[in-house]
């Protein structure tokens, strides 16, 4: 279709728009790309914007040599897996359960839990039940924090009542139980709202930096972006060398900055997560739209 003179020039301004929109997002993450390859004294010169003034690997090599920061991305690792497979799991077997007709009190449990969506009893009693529990300090925690939600519920629910029924009756003419039926039949062609909702859940677990520094006290159970934080709010080189081993601390006493450190450090761990969007980028209309489809 031809296209006039207004329709062109307005087409044009709204690709430069969203092309300044683009480069305002991307730069940050860019400049900050580049100063972790920056050599740390030479970053504090400033002038370093579009590319590495003096190019250098010690930045990554203290965040990949360093055993405290290695020892927190694996927890961070371990965390996000284990925690997002513990919550698809009984987040779905919970959906799947209200999906169904004729479960007693079907309704008070669904407003119940629609409740804790608006209300909670706030930090200081979640600490206290914690506690009480003896979660505390301890990687169970980690894993078992934020294990149901109700939003990833609902969207679930709308999904299992969108299937067809037959599906599960052909299931059980071939003899199987409510849990053959769900994890043989149910979850196999759950891949879409699974694949969506397993990222959400794992971008959570990944960035959630508050709940580790409020709940973990050990050194040895704290994430990858709570230690973080604490480098961030290190603020100085003296304040920082006390986290670090002999072999980190004359490279930050020589040519290291915090700064260099710290974005060295938020490159290890914003990339990853990243990384995993290409994947399963296909699956994100369909299973975010999901919710909108059917109630």
């Amino acid at each position: 279709m031809k296209l006039s003179a207004g329709d062109k020039t307005l087409r044009s301004v709204i690709y430069a728009l969203l092309a300044l929109l683009g480069v305002a997002t991307l730069y940050p993450f860019w400049n900050s790309l580049v100063l972790s390859f920056n050599l740390g004294s030479d970053t504090s010169l400033g002038g370093v914007t579009v590319w590495p003034r003096k190019f250098t690997l010690e930045n990554y090599q203290i965040v990949f040599k360093e055993k405290h920061i290695f020892h927190a991305y694996l927890i961070t690792i371990l965390r996000t897996i284990g925690g997002t497979v513990l919550a698809m799991l009984f987040t779905s077997l919970f959906a799947y359960a209200m999906s169904k007709k004729g479960i007693v009190f079907k309704k008070f449990y669904t407003i119940l839990a629609v409740v804790t969506m608006f209300f909670n009893g706030g930090l200081i009693p979640y600490f206290i039940v914690v506690y009480h529990l003896k979660l505390y300090d301890t990687f169970a925690f980690l894993l078992l924090h934020g294990m149901i939600s109700v939003y990833n519920m609902i969207i679930f629910r709308t999904f299992f009542l969108a299937l067809p029924d037959g599906l599960e009756e052909s299931a059980r003419i071939d003899g199987c139980g409510s849990f053959g039926v769900f994890f043989r039949v149910v979850l196999p062609v759950s891949g879409p709202v699974m694949a969506t909702l397993s990222l959400f859940t794992a971008v959570f677990l990944w960035n959630d930096w508050f709940i580790p520094a409020v709940f973990i006290s050990s050194q040895d159970l704290i994430p990858l972006q709570t230690l973080l934080v604490q480098i961030i709010n290190a603020g100085t080189t003296a304040s920082l060398l006390t986290n670090l081993n002999s072999h980190a601390q004359s490279l930050v006493a020589n040519t290291i900055t915090v700064k260099a450190l710290q974005m060295a450090t938020m490159m290890v761990a914003t990339l990853p997560i990243l990384m995993i969007y290409p994947f399963l980028q296909k699956y994100f209309v369909k299973g975010v739209l999901v919710g909108s489809l059917k109630e």
